[in-house]
């Protein structure tokens, strides 16, 4: 069912020379998202953190080539929460980091990317920016949920640093990690089951 709403963005952007990208927005903390690790014998492994409410929010993008021969990740963090205004920012940036390139743009439902300050912006940038919305209830749809599984599971997993900007550091070179290794952008749309 929302596969030919997403089927029908792929097309438009072949036809227009434009990069895939898809979008979504995420948030860390102090406190370290919890995995499995491995111990000694006998010796439950034990994470102390410290409990603050400092959050950082991130802003990510998985870019696919408009001849789907190449990937990008873009990543931004800020405090406080996304909200339309910082979107916009967020998207004149990634429209610089792909050369001022076409761009289809695939986000959720959330109420900052269908606000009146959005909507402006997207008629102000029709030239090279069209936006498709995923289906909603349909996060596995969205590569970047993969890359926030990565970077949470990878870099920042059972991680306990001292301060909020720390924890920034670390989630920025996990996005360089990930951003330098395009088979794994290309993994992640695998995961979703669409295809360019």
């Amino acid at each position: 069912m929302g596969q030919g709403a997403v089927a029908q963005g792929k097309k438009n952007a072949r036809r227009r020379g434009a990069w895939i990208v898809f979008e979504d927005e995420s948030g860390i903390s102090l406190t370290p998202p919890v995995r499995r690790t491995w111990a000694p014998v006998g010796h439950t492994p034990v994470i102390t953190a410290k409990f603050n409410w400092k959050r950082l929010s991130m802003a990510g993008a998985v870019a696919y080539s408009p001849d789907g021969g190449d990937a990008a990740v873009v990543f931004q963090t800020k405090a406080g929460a996304y909200n339309d205004e910082s979107l916009t920012v967020f998207l004149d940036q990634l429209h610089e980091f792909l050369g001022r390139a076409r761009v289809t743009l695939l986000w959720d439902g959330l109420p900052s990317h269908r606000s009146r300050l959005m909507n402006d912006y997207r008629r102000a940038n029709r030239s090279w920016l069209v936006v498709e919305r995923l289906p909603a209830y349909a996060p596995e749809l969205n590569p970047v949920e993969a890359l926030w599984g990565n970077l949470k599971g990878t870099e920042l997993a059972n991680r306990c640093v001292e301060t909020i900007e720390d924890v920034e550091t670390i989630a920025h070179g996990g996005a360089v990690r990930i951003g330098e290794d395009a088979e794994l952008a290309f993994a992640f749309l695998r995961h979703t089951g669409l295809s360019l």
